[in-house]
């Protein structure tokens, strides 16, 4: 298994939607890239993130790009929906150079590219959201998600 994280905006959506790809075999909850290793104290210059486990011959990350891309403004600068801030940034974060390739090379074949806001940058700090965060929308169903819900449940089986 390898892991990737994936920030698109609110964490509750982007992990019910990614928790539903084929290949992906565990979700959490997460800030990706802030300077503190707890969640108490000020922004810290995180975003908020999906840590997503996958099995790498059922799925690639130019495949979860392709899904990621479903569910995200790549245009947007920090900003989701309604969700405004620094902490909903779009990114795509890791610990492996691979896979900062493919998600290059992913977006570099796009001719949108010029536009595209999304930050590929390698994973320096990971800190888990607390557990009220973890599957929100499974518990929480009606609460606000920048994600229609047709979308939400397209690979859903």
């Amino acid at each position: 298994m390898e892991i990737v994280y994936f920030a698109g905006g609110c964490l509750w959506g982007v992990q019910a939607f990614i928790k539903t790809l084929p290949g992906v075999t565990f979700t959490e909850a997460g800030r990706a890239n802030g300077t503190g290793h707890t969640l108490e104290g000020d922004y810290d210059g995180y975003a908020e993130c999906v840590k997503t486990e996958f099995d790498p011959t059922i799925v690639t990350i130019r495949e979860l790009m392709g899904y990621f891309f479903e569910i995200i403004d790549p245009y947007s600068l920090n900003q989701q929906g309604q969700d405004i801030g620094e902490k909903y940034r779009t990114g795509v974060y890791s610990e492996k150079p691979e896979h900062l390739q493919e998600a290059k090379a992913f977006l570099d074949e796009r001719n949108d590219y010029d536009l595209i806001v999304v930050e590929v940058l390698p994973l320096t700090n990971y800190v888990r959201s607390a557990e009220e965060h973890q599957d929100r929308l499974a518990r929480c169903p009606n609460d606000y998600c920048h994600i229609p819900k047709e979308i939400l449940n397209k690979y859903k089986y």
